[in-house]
């Protein structure tokens, strides 16, 4: 089958990104066709003037709706577009160059109706950004399953950087109304209905994230508290792992509560731990201020996490709330 590529690309008020993004699409390298789709949902500051300044040298479809949610955007784009296998991206994401060469070289070898790619931090990122993209990828914080494994099984694809074939979209009806969160949920269905998902660890994008320490933990805690919920809904995905991060922060304060009455060793175990995390991340950012940073950046990803999943296990599991009424913040309407 000829693949037709169709990049999907929700956006709210960000103008700057869209620039930023569709300028990396003028160095992408390779000879396949491709469309892109770019989804204002509902923008006060839309993008369509950046988007004009490059429709003579890009193929792209702009199209403006009312505010309903990243997720329903994407599947409004998926509608509208022409490929038959749809790359969606992030608006805070700028590509790779050899992004799409790697996309098509890994679909032709093991073709799948999903994948995901990994993301990292551009040498342009602020030092608070590549600290932030530290403690969200590395194996001594994630264990490497945003996308730093090769072999992970039945890899859940992120949509910052994800790949859906037409025929998996129309079969599944697309992303739902949780956010976040909409992702997984997307590929645990994909999996109910016999789709196969991977990662393909070359099609990497760099991803912005969050460029502040609350917008970060805003963030953590959301995605903490989705969990228990996608937990709910398809309980044979529920993994011990998920715990991690509450068991760490409540560890934490146990150990620091301890020292006070003379026990040490816990808070030493907790010390040795930063110390590697500083290790790793100066051999991997080459940066002394960016390995710093990587402290509280752990530490407000665990506890914002840790919390909010605790938070929503405590209202779905035990108190039986139904997330939408009780979490009404997290679902969006769908049109």
């Amino acid at each position: 089958m000829l693949l037709q590529y169709s990049f999907i690309i929700p956006v709210f008020n960000r103008p700057d990104e869209i620039q930023e993004l569709l300028q990396s699409f003028e160095t992408l390298e390779g000879d396949m066709s491709y469309e892109i789709v770019i989804v204002e949902d509902g923008s006060t500051q839309t993008s369509r003037d950046v988007v004009e300044t490059f429709t003579k040298k890009l193929n792209i479809s702009y199209f403006f709706k009312e505010n309903s949610g990243p997720g329903d955007s994407r599947n409004f784009g998926m509608k509208h577009a022409k490929g038959n296998y749809f790359i969606i991206l992030d608006s805070d994401c700028i590509l790779s160059k050899q992004y799409l060469i790697e996309v098509e070289k890994s679909l032709k070898i093991d073709f799948v109706d999903c994948f995901g790619g990994p993301d990292a931090a551009h040498d342009s990122f602020s030092n608070l950004q590549k600290a932030i993209n530290f403690s969200m990828t590395s194996v001594v914080t994630t264990g490497g399953i945003r996308g730093h494994k090769k072999s992970i099984n039945k890899f859940q694809p992120r949509s910052f950087n994800m790949g859906l074939s037409k025929k998996a979209f129309e079969d599944s009806k697309g992303f739902g109304r949780i956010h976040p969160g909409e992702d997984p949920d997307l590929s645990i269905r994909l999996w109910n209905l016999g789709y196969k998902t991977k990662l393909v660890p070359e099609a990497f994008v760099y991803h912005k994230r969050r460029v502040s320490w609350k917008g970060f933990y805003k963030q953590v805690f959301k995605f903490g508290m989705v969990r228990p919920i996608l937990n709910t809904w398809f309980p044979s995905t529920k993994k011990a792992t998920y715990w991690f991060p509450t068991l760490f922060s409540l560890g934490l304060i146990t150990a620091i509560l301890l020292f006070a009455f003379g026990f040490k060793w816990l808070l030493i175990g907790y010390g040795l731990y930063f110390v590697i995390a500083f290790i790793l991340a100066l051999f991997v950012a080459k940066s002394v201020i960016v390995s710093i940073l990587v402290m509280p950046a752990i530490l407000i990803q665990f506890f914002g996490y840790g919390y909010g999943f605790l938070k929503s296990t405590f209202a779905v599991s035990i108190l039986n709330k139904n997330p939408e009424t009780h979490f009404p913040n997290l679902f969006f309407k769908l049109k």
